[in-house]
């Protein structure tokens, strides 16, 4: 499949901490952030504007934001919403380039995660698309339990198709498939990317990937091979989702994409020997 657009790496500094149950100081967070500035990722998805009782590591995001060091950086920032609120509060700050919105296709996880019906979920994200472009902003979705679900709940290409109709005819060009609880085979993926990006020539398609460390790379072999140009990634996979049934399934490893890109000659813009700095900077960041 014909690959129209360059390859964007983001980074997710924000979904390997904020699972943590131990508080990280904001110092460190801020630390650790403005060493990934420097790497040269797309974009850094650094921190989240939600209730701080719902996720109470992301309660100090505003005040880490203001720590960072955006002068010398290419990197755009990301922080993820579950409302209006929280978007009318990300907004205030001109330094965020992207508002992340989890919209999930099983009506069971939307419920849960954002206490929402996937209708209002939608209505969500007309309103937060609306405050989004009048503050100069752009949106991101993800596509949570893009890969099926736990539940039950009914999942195909035909149902990610309906909401990525619905998606798209508001406006939204940057969409992510996330494999919230890491069930995605190469096989699912290529049926995802392969029937929702031709429809698409203006969206942007990512993967969120979730995996174990013996799967990973079929999984982005499968994503890149199906036209999918834009990847989520934490370093040493930190990070996932609590509800996976199984403890080894985190976060894509970033270090594996950057190698996996790097043997194809695809990584353009990346600082190696910055990132191997990250890399020893995570064990300050994160528990062993």
């Amino acid at each position: 499949m014909k690959k129209s657009n360059e390859l964007k790496l983001i980074e997710c500094p924000r979904d390997a901490m904020q699972g943590l149950h131990d508080f990280i100081p904001t110092d460190i967070k801020a630390d650790y952030i403005n060493k990934l500035l420097k790497v040269g990722f797309d974009t850094i998805d650094f921190g989240s504007f939600v209730s701080p009782k719902a996720i109470p590591q992301m309660k100090d995001t505003a005040e880490v934001l203001s720590k960072l060091e955006l002068d010398n950086t290419s990197s755009k920032l990301l922080a993820i919403v579950a409302n209006f609120r929280g978007a009318y509060d990300a907004c205030q700050f001109e330094e965020i380039d992207y508002l992340g919105y989890p919209f999930s296709i099983s009506e069971t996880f939307q419920i849960r995660n954002t206490n929402a019906t996937i209708e209002q979920s939608l209505n969500r994200v007309s309103d937060i698309q609306a405050k989004c472009l009048k503050a100069g902003k752009e949106m991101v979705i993800y596509i949570s339990m893009g890969f099926g679900n736990p539940y039950g709940d009914p999942w195909n290409v035909d149902i990610c198709q309906k909401w990525v109709d619905e998606l798209a005819a508001m406006n939204i060009k940057k969409i992510a498939l996330s494999d919230t609880i890491g069930v995605a085979t190469p096989e699912s993926i290529s049926y995802l990317f392969s029937n929702l990006i031709p429809p698409y020539p203006d969206v942007e398609f990512g993967a969120h990937l979730h995996t174990r460390q013996d799967n990973w790379e079929e999984k982005v072999h499968a994503a890149y091979n199906s036209g999918c140009m834009r990847y989520d990634g934490a370093l040493k996979g930190f990070g996932g989702c609590p509800m996976a049934k199984d403890d080894l399934t985190g976060n894509m490893p970033t270090e594996n994409l950057i190698q996996y890109f790097k043997n194809l000659d695809l990584l353009k813009g990346i600082d190696l020997g910055q990132f191997q700095k990250c890399m020893f900077a995570t064990n300050k960041v994160f528990p062993n």
